[in-house]
């Protein structure tokens, strides 16, 4: 090694003698970059390495790549996957790795799912439907609002047939698809319908994403009524496992490699409510009457749709309302963050 070096070191000297003499430094200083790095390819950049070895032990503490080992018993609603099956085990591993390494998205997911569950936890608690059906919201829209290019909206992903179908109302003025509490009210009239068909909530929450149509004709033709025995299309033969991967990620998130504070999830959002049956011209002025901006508004009601309310008859509607100072955040005793 210390020879290689001295021959590197005599051929960049003379290099740049010769090219001196030429009166030519930049010809020289290229000369002797490119003997350099020839010479650090030949030895595999061992130097380097050696030289970086605090910075590489810092990278593999905070960046580490490797599987997960699966819990003994997982289940879903209180129903046990069968993970001896070689299948069931390979599908809750995929979805585990595409989440845990899924970084951004996956942080986001924990963070809000703090200031989100307990809503819906409330919601499915009174219509009797298994607490673990609010990990299927992580898989429909991250606990988001979203739009999805066929125009299923909101933190249940609507579909606007099927929402004024059952209810909803959806117009250009409001849109109740953005409600988390009355989408998610939909959600568990459309599991209890399920459940008295299939008699399982293993079915009952496939067919929310893949239709119950399509569950009858796959449950026909392959004489299966168990899910992890069917043979059902990609999206909703991976939609359990991604739904319990978000829910063993998020309830021990360390164990897959994220390192999350209590500081860092987002905590409940504060505010009153109150009863609205008239038209509301100017959601602005509105907001400045209860100590707000339309801003704040908006985000607390993102199923108000325009600047101004022009409400069904004989229908009340419930705007939500900021608490003071619910913008401005500070830790607890236990470093949690609260309004």
């Amino acid at each position: 090694m210390q020879k290689c070096y001295l021959c590197a070191l005599f051929l960049i000297a003379s290099v740049i003698m010769i090219n001196t003499k030429k009166k030519s430094v930049l010809t020289a200083l290229v000369l002797a970059g490119t003997a350099i790095i020839i010479l650090l390819i030949a030895q595999g950049f061992k130097g380097f390495n050696n030289n970086v070895a605090g910075i590489r032990q810092i990278t593999d503490t905070i960046y580490n790549i490797k599987s997960f080992k699966l819990p003994e018993e997982v289940t879903f609603a209180g129903e046990k996957m069968p993970l001896d099956n070689f299948d069931t085990r390979e599908s809750l591993e995929r979805e585990i790795l595409t989440t845990a390494y899924r970084h951004s998205s996956t942080i986001l997911i924990i963070m809000r799912a703090n200031r989100y569950l307990p809503m819906i936890e409330k919601i499915l608690k009174k219509n009797n439907i298994p607490d673990d059906f609010k990990y299927l919201v992580a898989a429909e829209s991250e606990y988001s609002n979203m739009v999805s290019p066929a125009g299923a909206t909101g933190f249940w992903q609507i579909m606007p047939e099927t929402g004024k179908e059952e209810g909803l109302e959806i117009n250009t003025v409001i849109d109740e698809r953005y409600n988390v509490e009355k989408s998610t009210q939909f959600a568990c009239d459309y599991f209890i319908k399920s459940y008295e068909k299939y008699g399982n909530w293993t079915l009952a929450a496939a067919s929310y994403d893949g239709g119950r149509a399509a569950i009858d004709e796959q449950i026909e033709i392959q004489h299966q009524h168990n899910y992890y025995d069917l043979l059902l299309s990609e999206e909703t033969a991976r939609y359990i496992f991604r739904a319990v991967a978000y829910k063993l990620i998020i309830n021990d998130p360390e164990n897959y490699g994220f390192k999350i504070s209590k500081s860092d999830l987002y905590p409940e959002l504060k505010y009153s409510e109150i009863t609205v049956d008239s038209a509301i011209t100017d959601f602005s002025a509105f907001a400045e009457k209860f100590g707000t901006n339309y801003k704040i508004l908006k985000l607390l009601n993102p199923w108000l749709r325009k600047p101004f309310l022009t409400p069904k008859p004989n229908k009340e509607y419930l705007i939500k309302i900021p608490s003071g100072g619910m913008r401005n955040t500070e830790k607890t005793e236990n470093g949690e963050l609260t309004f």
